[in-house]
């Protein structure tokens, strides 16, 4: 373990000077359960730690008409143990709860997913999906931007120096709308997805107004489908155009082979993923049963 200090910030403007001051070397300590495993095994050059638990603008979670709010520091648990989000955000609720196990979920949080950038991250996809915006505090001001823009490459984004993620922000679900979100692991003990898969879908009567679709594990950086989602609206969701959209996902995914699969694999896993999930989204938006 290097060694490291710890500093516990007062205020958003208090965690922006200490990040500032901290330089290269301060990470935002928010669920801690990624960012002291780097540290310990020294994967990352740590120095400084900056505590923002105790701020009240990232440990809050707000759903309501406008839509949903969810503070950096809110741990995945209270994300899904919320009765109003699970039902209006399931591709959230499935996504947050297979991360890690019960005791990391009592800790871990979302934006620590979207801060880690990891192309393989099982909640960005459906954050992606869900139409998701990040609300971003530093020394230049606060500003916004959208899930599907902010990873660069695997473990980087577009965050500045001192800046950090405050809340994750959702639009609310427009009436007769789902979402659904799955992965494919080849073991439980294997917990890193070979590929996940999220998409939202709003009806007018039986015709698509609305769509988005994401994938994880199969390119760079978590992939936003938006041509294969434009593609879908417009026209009913039946089984032609699951499977069209399931193909063109396919085409669009750029895996590599690893340890955990082949390219191959991972281009047939998305297509049939991103069937799954559409088909699940679809009936949700119909007002269907889905069993999770």
């Amino acid at each position: 373990m290097q060694a490291l200090k710890y500093a516990r910030a007062a205020s958003v403007d208090d965690a922006i000077r200490l990040l500032r001051d901290g330089g290269e070397t301060a990470r935002v300590l928010a669920g801690g359960t990624d960012v002291i495993v780097q540290a310990r095994e020294r994967r990352r050059e740590i120095h400084l730690l900056v505590d923002i638990k105790r701020l009240a603008e990232v440990s809050a979670l707000a759903v309501g008409d406008a839509g949903l709010e969810i503070g950096a520091a809110v741990p995945l648990y209270r994300v899904y143990g919320d009765a109003d989000v699970r039902r209006r955000y399931p591709a959230l609720v499935e996504a947050a709860h297979v991360i890690g196990g019960t005791a990391i979920q009592g800790r871990a949080t979302l934006g620590g997913n979207l801060a880690n950038a990891s192309p393989a991250a099982d909640s960005i996809p459906a954050m992606i999906a869900l139409g998701g915006g990040a609300r971003v505090a530093g020394p230049g001001g606060a500003r916004e931007i959208p899930v599907a823009e902010f990873c660069t490459a695997p473990g980087r984004s577009v965050l500045q120096p001192a800046e950090f993620i405050v809340s994750l922000r959702f639009p609310a679900p427009a009436p007769r709308s789902g979402s659904a979100w799955e992965r494919f692991i080849p073991r439980n003990e294997m917990d890193i997805a070979v590929v996940n898969a999220a998409a939202y879908v709003a009806l007018d009567g039986d015709v698509v107004a609305e769509a988005r679709l994401a994938l994880g594990a199969v390119a760079p950086t978590p992939l936003a489908l938006t041509d294969v989602a434009a593609a879908l609206v417009g026209r009913p969701l039946d089984e032609a155009a699951i499977e069209n959209a399931a193909t063109a996902a396919a085409a669009a995914a750029r895996p590599i082979s690893d340890m955990r699969g082949t390219e191959a694999q991972r281009r047939r896993l998305t297509g049939v993923l991103v069937g799954r999930v559409l088909r699940k989204a679809a009936a949700r938006a119909r007002g269907e049963e889905v069993v999770a």
